[in-house]
């Protein structure tokens, strides 16, 4: 008779089932996070499958994302991981209108993907798999208790009473799921890099570099002004979530294939006689026309420095640098090592200690290398060694093991596709070739037209741009506008395009406009 009473009870409406889903949701994830606050933001098993996703995306797919969403690729992929999961509670829940087996699955499963992810991030320790068992643990939890509480209502009342209970418990899961949300944020704040970098102070170095002239750009013209602000600095790594180290806490470790290991705290270097350097950075993820490249005043000590008092040893051909949140780069031991680039162990940017989202307490610069073999931020790291020996971050993902910028040059004004009146227009952009520098800037009107010198800004340093600009006479109509640079040991930027895997972009940056 029982059995029978059992069998001919109503499932539980679609409302409740998918709410109970979603609702466990929460409440596993906030559980995570909570806890991820006492360990490490990394090990919130939401950003921990973030981080594996994008270690896991194929190069072309990942390199699209960045062209396509610039410094939003990161929100992009967590707002459609929060799509996906909560679709995929909501079916759980509905699936499991009967009996909760279905959902507890599938909380199982997103526990154990948390786990892994957790278990395979580099900068994590085996207690970091708390968070994803928290996250276990609240959502089959809360998903059992929904699910009964939903089943225990009279057979008459099941429609309306159910709903009812349903929702009172599910809003005060959300609260719940919010509080704990907020208490493991404010428990990730407690180890918050902001207030460790406003105590730094001002850097004032004991080199600082050169006055940047007033011709130094054109941004009267149209291009950018010489140097970037930090704000507008172009960003581009793998962190979903920034890395919070307080400089008291960082220290650098210099390691490998060195006479003498070395390890410096953020008050050995900053006790150092500061050097200040002009640098223009490119991202190798820089499109033909891009706007992934950035000028600043660095702050910091050469590089060399460093491991020449640790002692080079013979055969060394790789700087392996590590970042706080595992991220690998490889750089060459020669660039590092030649005075005329004047590569650097950058504290500060612009004047100010370096900003939390570049790198602060430390980070690499190395002039004339793409970002991804000379830049490591929250650099904790540096093993000397062979290419042989080491395989750094992009390597395995298809990128080049030698990174040189290219000599490349860019439109600014006019925008393409912009409309302008006929007659004089004013042509400006700016053009780079660091560690060679920039000769002269070539523009031409039209596909066929003649190549004319542009007028170039006043140059600084071989390792920063150069901004240019020039006039044409223009009828009515649609046009078209070419350029290319010149650098310095007589190359003329090559016209072949070619994509930016796998160590950058090629090819003459064209751009359409309508004079009226």
């Amino acid at each position: 008779m029982e059995t029978s009473r059992a069998a001919r009870q109503p499932r539980l409406p679609f409302f409740g089932a998918a709410l109970i889903g979603v609702v466990a949701l929460a409440a596993a994830l906030a559980a995570g996070h909570l806890v991820a606050g006492f360990i490490s933001a990394n090990a919130s098993p939401y950003l921990a499958v973030g981080n594996g996703a994008i270690d896991l995306t194929p190069v072309g797919l990942k390199d699209f994302a960045v062209r396509t969403f610039g410094v939003y690729d990161k929100l992009v992929l967590l707002g459609g991981m929060a799509v996906v999961m909560v679709l995929a509670a909501a079916v759980a829940g509905i699936a499991s209108r009967r009996s909760p087996v279905p959902g507890i699955v599938l909380i199982a499963a997103f526990g154990l993907l948390g786990g892994l992810a957790v278990a395979l991030r580099p900068d994590l320790s085996p207690v970091a798999l708390l968070a994803p068992l928290a996250s276990l643990i609240a959502g089959v939890g809360v998903f059992l208790w929904l699910h009964r509480l939903a089943s225990a209502t009279p057979h008459a009342e099941v429609a309306g009473a159910s709903r009812r209970s349903v929702l009172l418990a599910g809003a005060g899961a959300v609260v719940a799921a919010g509080a704990a949300g907020a208490g493991g944020q404010l428990l990730a704040g407690t180890r918050d890099a902001e207030s460790s970098r406003a105590a730094v102070g001002r850097l004032v170095p004991a080199e600082p570099a050169p006055p940047i002239p007033a011709d130094a750009d054109f941004a009267k013209l149209g291009t950018p002004t010489f140097l970037t602000s930090n704000r507008d600095f172009y960003r581009v790594d793998t962190a979903l979530s920034v890395p919070q180290v307080r400089a008291e806490d960082w220290s650098l470790r210099l390691h490998g294939m060195v006479r003498e290991e070395k390890r410096f705290s953020y008050d050995d270097i900053r006790d150092r006689p500061l050097i200040e350097r002009t640098i223009t950075m490119t991202c190798v993820s820089n499109e033909v026309g891009g706007t992934y490249v950035s000028t600043a005043n660095f702050i910091g000590v050469d590089l060399g420095d460093l491991l020449r008092e640790a002692g080079i040893q013979p055969g060394a051909e790789q700087i392996f640098s590590t970042s706080v949140d595992g991220w690998t780069a490889g750089s060459p031991v020669v660039a590092a090592l030649d005075p005329e680039r004047g590569a650097m162990l950058a504290i500060g940017m612009n004047g100010e200690p370096l900003p939390v989202e570049h790198g602060f307490p430390a980070r690499m610069v190395i002039p004339g290398l793409y970002g991804y073999v000379s830049a490591t931020k929250w650099v904790k790291d540096l093993e000397i060694t062979t290419w042989k020996a080491r395989r750094a971050y992009w390597l395995d993902r298809g990128w080049g093991e030698q990174a040189p910028i290219k000599t490349q040059s860019r439109i600014d004004s006019p925008k393409g596709f912009e409309t302008v009146p006929a007659g004089k227009v004013r042509v400006s952009g700016v053009a780079w070739a660091q560690h060679t520098g920039i000769e002269r800037v070539e523009v031409r009107l039209g596909a066929n037209g003649s190549w004319l010198p542009a007028t170039l800004s006043r140059e600084v340093g071989l390792n920063t741009w150069r901004m240019w600009w020039t006039e044409f006479d223009v009828p009515a109509g649609s046009h078209q506008i070419t350029v290319r640079a010149v650098d310095k040991s007589g190359y003329t930027q090559t016209d072949a395009r070619a994509g930016t895997v796998p160590d950058g972009a090629t090819g003459w940056h064209v751009i359409s406009f309508t004079a009226r």
